[in-house]
C-alpha cells in the first residue's frame, strides 16, 4: 500500500466505495518491520508469525467516513499527512491481558472489519503496552502516515 495510503483515506472519506473503512488492529506477537511490510493482505499477515490481540474487551476499531477527514496537501511543508482520531479500548484487559507489540492500520473496501482476505495493511506502528483492565489509548499526534 506504500504510496496509496492517502488515496485509500480519500476513498473512505468520499464513500468510494460506500462500504470502505479504515480498521485499526492490535497485535501481541509481530514479526520484524521489514517482514510486515511484505504482506499485501491482513489474512496473510495473520497467517505469518503474527498474533492478533485477544485481551478482554478487545475489538478492532472500524472507522468510517464520519470518523476521518481526507488528507489535504500541506504546501508550506511540501507533504501530505494522513490522520485518524486517537483510539481507546475501554477497560482493556483485566480477566485476559496481553503485552502488545504492534498496531496495524488497514483499508477495508467491504466495511465489515472482519474479512481479513480483503483488508490491505497500510501502516504498522510500534505499540508496546500491557493491558491490566485500564483504558488503553493509541494516539496519533502527527498522523499515522506522511507522504513527503
Amino acid at each position: 500500500a506504500k504510496g496509496k495510503v492517502n488515496e485509500y483515506m480519500a476513498r473512505v472519506d468520499g464513500n468510494d466505495p460506500a462500504a470502505g473503512t479504515i480498521v485499526v488492529v492490535l497485535f501481541k506477537v509481530s514479526e520484524a518491520d521489514g517482514t510486515l511490510e511484505d504482506y499485501d493482505l491482513l489474512s496473510t499477515l495473520i497467517a505469518g508469525s503474527n498474533t492478533e490481540a485477544d485481551f478482554t474487551n478487545y475489538a478492532r476499531k472500524v472507522l468510517t467516513d464520519s470518523d476521518i477527514t481526507a488528507p489535504t496537501p500541506d504546501d508550506t511543508n511540501n507533504r501530505q499527512d494522513a490522520d485518524i482520531p486517537d483510539q481507546t479500548w475501554t477497560s482493556a484487559g483485566g480477566a485476559t491481558n496481553n503485552t502488545l507489540t504492534k498496531l496495524i492500520v488497514c483499508y477495508d473496501p467491504s466495511s465489515s472489519g472482519v474479512t481479513d482476505s480483503v483488508m490491505i495493511p497500510l501502516t504498522h506502528h510500534d505499540f508496546t503496552s500491557t493491558t491490566d483492565g485500564s483504558d488503553l489509548t493509541a494516539q496519533f499526534p502527527n498522523g499515522f502516515y506522511r507522504a513527503a
